[in-house]
């Protein structure tokens, strides 16, 4: 049998693993529910994707993040290692053939969005599929602690009751009561829980944290994008306030450009590439961008405002110096700030009367009548929505999310809706139409030969392989397929983007909704511990930065980073000091040679009295070097 590291260098090209990435593979190989807690860019994948090629089955990876699934997808697929995927936007008749492939075909990985998770469909071929491990990604998701709890989540504890293989559960972001929250919702015995906890270091030497309050943030911005070398990003809550603070740094001259949700599929894969590339230099988004993408050269993320939670901050500013070189995470504040916070946590949890009414007027919408609509998927059209109802966008979102964790329904807002074509006309009569394109011809051979159920129902086509199928460019395609829909011989829907709504049960009566007011009560506790936790942050100038924030994920082992803010102001001597110590924590077998050349080192910034201030130290116990 190969080993692990074989089997990370025959399919990934890599001599060795990350750190803890091994004794995670090894725990999941010995057969142990295991819970990995790796900071953002730790290469959580490698720690489920190495042990499911080295047993026999498939990996049933859960995970809400679409569009990070169909990364996932494509690039095993590149390295011939089949995988595939079911998600909300999918047709029954496409779930179906993804199920029966993982069933019956050679498919070495599936994922799968939780909410499909409960559906009959999943149900009824789960009984016939090998599984070697039960992977789930973004783990905080289950625990009622974590900052993004997703009802559809619980479904994965009733997996355990029909599945017989180990769980990987990955999270980058847990407290140790989240850790302990999810251990036992993942456990076959929910009162004794047997998870192998296994926490990386949330340390980031190379990281420094830098809080400034300030007014004139566009200022404070300019200053940081001329100052610092490299590419960046810029989280804002606002769609418009980015499409604002782009054009501003543009006309200051920094390539920028905006990303939001709002942005068409395709414009937004080109600017993210135009970023990745480095053809646009700082990307000015909110926090749709940035999920799943693997850019190792991002020199700082700055917020132009605080987060809800210390677990988002910690997760987007980890965005920044994944290759290990000097960077930056900056967050802006004022006073201001915190009042919209403030008011924000109170807009977040509209009235129980409201949310109920709001469940109402959504199945009146979509013609969702009593005792009907379970398992149902509903194209929203949320502005509509709003308009029809003469109800403000803000409390209608924060009612549907409520309505997604009291478990009645699932909501994405954004999700991808492929391009769908039905050719309409009998085969026969294809060859009689008067074509008014001669490529018209080789476009429908290659949909009749590409994809075989294109005479009989609306199937999903890939626009990309298509287009290199008929030597096209894919706007191209994109006329052909319209003008053969304009003359009546193929039903052509456009890719797009849509909310989309799944109902977990019949539409209920009023008076009849369990909205569950005691978790309602308990997350409002929460989301309000959370926001404290971020106002400390932000208020504390006495304690380094990186210290506050790994002692809030549990880690109490910890010396001054020394590059932070805080670390800063101390003065030129007390940032020796915490370099110093931190080095030699860091490195406990490290000799006196290696000591002198890390002072030595004009990378690290060391004074020429360096060694002057160890040997202090080292008189006062701190360090042990000698």
């Amino acid at each position: 049998m190969q080993t692990p590291e074989e089997i990370l260098k025959q399919w990934w090209g890599y001599d060795s693993f990350r750190p803890m990435q091994k004794e995670i593979v090894l725990s999941a190989l010995e057969g142990r529910d295991t819970l990995a807690i790796l900071p953002t860019g730790g290469g959580k994948s490698i720690c489920f994707q190495v042990p499911a090629m080295m047993r026999d089955g498939l990996a049933l990876v859960v995970t809400p993040l679409i569009a990070l699934m169909k990364d996932q997808v494509q690039n095993l697929e590149k390295r011939g290692i089949r995988a595939l995927a079911v998600h909300a936007g999918m047709t029954r008749r496409e779930v179906d053939l993804a199920l029966n492939n993982a069933a019956y075909g050679d498919c070495k990985f599936l994922y799968v969005s939780p909410e499909r998770l409960s559906s009959p469909l999943f149900r009824s071929y789960l009984e016939v599929m090998e599984i070697c491990f039960i992977v789930v990604d973004e783990a905080h998701c289950i625990s009622q602690w974590g900052y993004d709890f997703r009802p559809d989540y619980l479904h994965i504890g009733e997996l355990r009751n029909s599945v017989k293989a180990p769980v990987i559960a990955l999270t980058a972001t847990a407290t140790p009561k989240v850790a302990q929250d999810i251990a036992m919702r993942l456990s076959q015995d929910p009162e004794n829980p047997s998870f192998n906890i296994l926490r990386s270091g949330f340390e980031r030497p190379n990281l420094s944290y830098i809080v400034r309050e300030c007014r004139d943030k566009t200022g404070q911005l300019l200053d940081i994008c001329r100052g610092v070398q490299g590419s960046g990003i810029v989280y804002l809550r606002s769609r418009r306030r980015c499409e604002e603070v782009a054009a501003l740094l543009r006309a200051e001259g920094v390539s920028a450009s905006f990303y939001h949700a709002g942005l068409g599929t395709r414009s937004r894969t080109e600017r993210q590439e135009a970023w990745k590339t480095g053809e646009i230099r700082v990307m000015v988004c909110t926090n749709a961008f940035g999920m799943g993408i693997d850019k190792p050269d991002v020199r700082f993320v700055v917020h132009w405002e605080p987060t809800d939670s210390l677990e988002s901050y910690f997760q987007e500013a980890g965005r920044a110096g994944r290759d290990g070189l000097r960077s930056y995470a900056v967050l802006l504040w004022n006073p201001s700030d915190l009042a919209h916070l403030r008011q924000m946590l109170d807009s977040s949890f509209p009235s129980l009367e409201y949310i109920a009414d709001v469940y109402q007027k959504l199945h009146i919408f979509n013609n969702v009548i009593y005792e009907t609509g379970e398992g149902m998927t509903l194209k929203f059209d949320f502005d509509a929505f709003c308009k029809q109802f003469k109800l403000r966008p803000s409390s209608v979102r924060n009612a549907l999310r409520y309505l997604c964790r009291a478990g009645h329904l699932s909501w994405n807002e954004d999700a991808d809706v492929p391009t769908r074509v039905r050719i309409s006309v009998p085969r026969n009569s294809l060859y009689e139409a008067d074509l008014p394109h001669p490529q018209m011809i080789p476009l429908l051979e290659s949909l009749m030969r590409g994809y075989p159920g294109v005479m009989s129902y609306s199937v999903t086509i890939d626009d990309e392989s298509l287009a290199r199928a008929c030597d096209v460019t894919v706007p191209w395609l994109h006329q052909l397929l319209y003008q053969l829909s304009l003359q009546r011989i193929i039903n052509y829907i456009p890719a797009g983007r849509c909310s989309l709504v799944y109902l977990y049960h019949d539409r209920l009566v009023p008076g009849n909704i369990d909205l569950k007011p005691e978790r309602y009560t308990f997350l409002r506790s929460n989301a309000e511990a959370r926001l404290n936790a971020m106002e400390g942050y932000l208020l504390d100038s006495e304690t380094c930065r990186s210290r506050q924030l790994l002692a809030y994920f549990g880690q109490t082992e910890t010396t001054d980073c020394g590059t932070c803010d805080v670390c800063r102001a101390a003065g030129p001597e007390a940032r020796t000091r915490a370099a110093l110590m931190k080095f030699a924590a860091q490195h406990p077998g490290a000799s006196l040679a290696d000591l002198k050349q890390f002072c030595g080192d004009p990378q690290n910034g060391m004074p020429q009295n360096a060694m002057e201030i160890y040997r202090v130290l080292l008189d006062e116990g701190a360090v042990s070097i000698v």
